[in-house]
């Protein structure tokens, strides 16, 4: 006996179910790069507040104790366990070195320890390994008297590098006029004093970014 011929369905998705795939990739795409942007967002604020705590940090300690962190001739007297500055003239209002130094000796290096000391900033006070303190990114912040780039004004400049020019433009832009290349923020490619600020920034490309005070 002959069975009839019975029809199969063909498998596949309807056009709805793609639909609601679509829509799903599309809501996971979107979650994604929101999520990415409000990570973006906070870094951009952290690196703002290194900006900002600094100065609160040189003005309590002076202050405190009518004298600049760093540069504090009786700084172990002060906030006792400092070591002995021997690359600067202590007591002339100068932060010596420049921010990025790594000698223990130096007044821009020995700045942390003063201000921690003091019970201003976070951090260890006995110099050691991990001692210098880094940005949201990784990257070293430090300040120093001399101006890092030509013709910045400022009688203290802090420095901070590592940074995207994504994010060093949204940095000038909450805390300075918007132009990279101008005002009393700016950036550039090294991390050595006296180097020209970059006119355009690559948004992929890590500067260093600098801000007088």
């Amino acid at each position: 006996m002959h069975h009839p011929n019975i029809l199969r369905r063909q498998s596949g998705f309807t056009l709805i179910e793609i639909a609601i795939v679509l829509v799903i990739i599309g809501l996971l795409l979107g979650g994604i790069l929101k999520g990415q942007e409000l990570i973006n967002s906070a870094r951009v604020k952290n690196l703002g507040t290194d900006f900002r705590n600094i100065p609160v940090f040189i003005y309590g300690y002076q202050d405190k104790y009518r004298a600049l962190p760093g540069d504090d001739s009786a700084a172990n007297t002060h906030v006792t366990g400092t070591v002995a500055t021997t690359n600067g003239t202590t007591g002339n209002g100068v932060i010596e070195g420049t921010w990025y130094s790594t000698t223990t000796t130096d007044e821009s290096y020995l700045f942390w320890q003063h201000v921690r000391l003091a019970g201003l900033a976070p951090g260890p006070t006995v110099i050691g390994a991990g001692y210098l303190p880094v940005n949201a990114l990784g990257g070293q912040i430090g300040v120093q008297s001399a101006a890092p780039f030509a013709n910045m004004n400022g009688t203290y400049f802090i420095c901070s590098t590592g940074i995207p020019g994504e994010f060093a433009k949204q940095l000038d832009t909450q805390l300075d006029d918007g132009n990279t290349a101008a005002g009393s923020m700016r950036a550039g490619t090294t991390a050595t004093p006296s180097v020209a600020v970059a006119t355009t920034l690559d948004d992929s490309t890590n500067y260093t970014v600098c801000m007088g005070i």
